[in-house]
């Protein structure tokens, strides 16, 4: 008998259940307006080599080829909506072979998943590209798939010069994330490059599970973003933001104070995998000002990429602050579609000017207001909102 207790902490990523596979992710069946016919050849663009993960450390890795004109970045799916995004990752056929980590990629698909552009490449399949559309709580869906028989790059890629001097500096991947993100190239190139095992000393270069360099790269690049805000003044005001996307609502409260962190996630019942609770199933993490001492076990990869965009707006504004994040997962959200949208759902949170109270108690009825969980079921579960200064809710 399915657990929604245990979905909901497992999210289809560590097998709690015992089984090989994910009973959830299994049973779903998304209808789609895919009619053309998948051949054995694919000429179009591509910009996403996908490493995986069954079998590490010997894995399956291959170009995503756009059966269309143009291969979209993750980023760029946010506003779409549910068959949107669908329609979109169907049109990406992945090619497949099998390689082990600590062996090198091929220049021809190296260069691909380095260049900032689409490059146009010819592929051919060792047969008909099987479809079996397959949903994940951290990558993008993804479609049709075979194993490579030929592949040719039948383009330029375009590959920034910083790349070449932060493969050969003799530096660590997370010095190399760090040199790419904050030289101007976004979060989701710097997870292509991490992937793709050119990062790190010679002797420590692999190749990467996109799964796994998703959520390495929030997290990385979410420590060195931390390192810097610490040195910023404290945020004097208690301010509000809010977004929804995707059937994702998210409450973000800024309060006074020194870096801290707690991310809520509160899943409604007949969302994916609260399926059968009687109500909401809430998820909490927390981080003090020092740091974590141990991976986000209840929300995985969710909870860094909320902590990514929260910490990039703290940088821009050059503020630290004491932050708590309510997500709520409502009903209209059947499949899972990755972390991206969690990621893009906090930073569109900050696109808007917020709200400024007076004080918490004012700030916590305001969102309140637009939550389906009660207030007082956040309080009981919170380490920071039960430690709040007194003369904050008064």
């Amino acid at each position: 008998m399915k657990n929604p207790n245990m979905c909901v902490v497992c999210k289809g990523t560590k097998k709690m259940c015992g089984l090989s596979y994910c009973p959830v992710l299994s049973k779903i069946n998304f209808q789609t307006k895919q009619k053309e016919e998948i051949k054995e050849y694919v000429f179009g663009p591509s910009n996403e080599i996908f490493v995986g993960s069954y079998g590490y450390p010997n894995v399956a890795i291959g170009p995503m080829v756009s059966s269309k004109d143009r291969a979209i970045n993750g980023n760029e799916l946010y506003g779409l909506s549910y068959e949107e995004i669908i329609q979109e990752r169907l049109k990406l056929l992945r090619g497949k072979k099998n390689m082990f980590v600590t062996n090198r990629m091929e220049n021809d698909m190296k260069e691909v998943a380095l260049s900032i552009q689409s490059t146009d490449v010819e592929m051919n399949f060792s047969k008909k590209p099987y479809f079996n559309l397959q949903f994940s709580s951290v990558v993008e869906p993804m479609g049709a798939s075979a194993p490579i028989k030929k592949y040719k790059v039948a383009d330029n890629p375009k590959i920034p010069k910083k790349i070449d001097s932060v493969i050969n500096d003799d530096i660590s991947a997370s010095q190399g994330l760090e040199e790419l993100y904050f030289s101007g190239f976004d979060s989701y190139y710097a997870t292509k490059v991490l992937s793709t095992g050119v990062l790190g000393k010679d002797e420590r270069k692999r190749l990467v599970p996109t799964r796994w360099s998703i959520t390495a790269t929030d997290d990385i690049l979410g420590k060195k973003l931390m390192d810097r805000i610490k040195d910023y003044p404290e945020n004097n005001e208690i301010l509000v933001f809010s977004n929804e996307f995707l059937y994702n609502h998210f409450e973000v409260l800024l309060l006074p104070g020194k870096w801290e962190f707690e991310n809520f996630e509160s899943w409604n019942p007949q969302s994916i995998w609260a399926k059968g609770a009687k109500e909401a199933i809430i998820t909490e993490e927390y981080e003090s000002y020092w740091g974590r001492t141990k991976y986000a076990d209840k929300q995985v990869g969710g909870y860094y990429a909320s902590r990514m965009g929260v910490l990039e707006y703290l940088n821009y504004s050059r503020k630290q602050a004491r932050v708590v994040v309510f997500r709520e997962i409502k009903e209209g959200y059947i499949v899972p579609v990755g972390v991206w949208e969690i990621r893009e759902n906090v930073r569109n949170a900050f696109l808007s000017k917020g709200k400024t109270f007076s004080t918490v108690s004012e700030a916590l009825d305001d969102i309140s207001s637009r939550l389906s969980t009660p207030i007082n079921k956040y309080r009981k579960m919170s380490r920071m909102l039960s430690q709040s200064r007194i003369h904050e809710f008064f």
